[in-house]
């Protein structure tokens, strides 16, 4: 599978800091990235384009990261969900993983540890 055939979704809802991980994903070539800013359009996003991975932060309006991760994984148990958050709490983090999210990247996202995640999952 080639970059160009790879599908993203990025679900945040500072606009800032989904431009920010966009445009790293694009630097890695990946070019397929769908933008979203709550957790209710990340699961029907994810529905409509079933992506390769999902990038969804935790506390959002709408729906949070914990619950979008629980219906994504509903609709299909072999989702990919990488969880990027500056909540860091253990509490969190459990129920996130819990839910069904692969894997957590703390803000501000390191540039080298989203590549690896990507060459991890992909």
């Amino acid at each position: 599978m080639s970059k160009s055939d790879i599908k993203l979704l990025v679900c945040d809802d500072s606009i800032l800091a989904r431009k920010s991980i966009t445009t790293m994903l694009g630097s890695f070539g990946y070019e397929n990235v769908i933008e979203v800013s709550n957790g209710e359009d990340a699961v029907n996003k994810y529905k409509e384009e079933k992506p390769d991975i999902v990038f969804l932060d935790i506390v959002m309006p709408v729906k949070d990261g914990i619950t979008a991760t629980k219906e994504i994984r509903e609709f299909d148990r072999d989702a990919k969900i990488v969880v990027i958050s500056s909540v860091g709490t253990q509490t969190h983090l459990r129920e996130v993983i819990k839910a069904g999210a692969k894997d957590f990247i703390q803000k501000p996202v390191d540039k080298e540890h989203l590549k690896q995640i990507l060459d991890n999952y992909l």
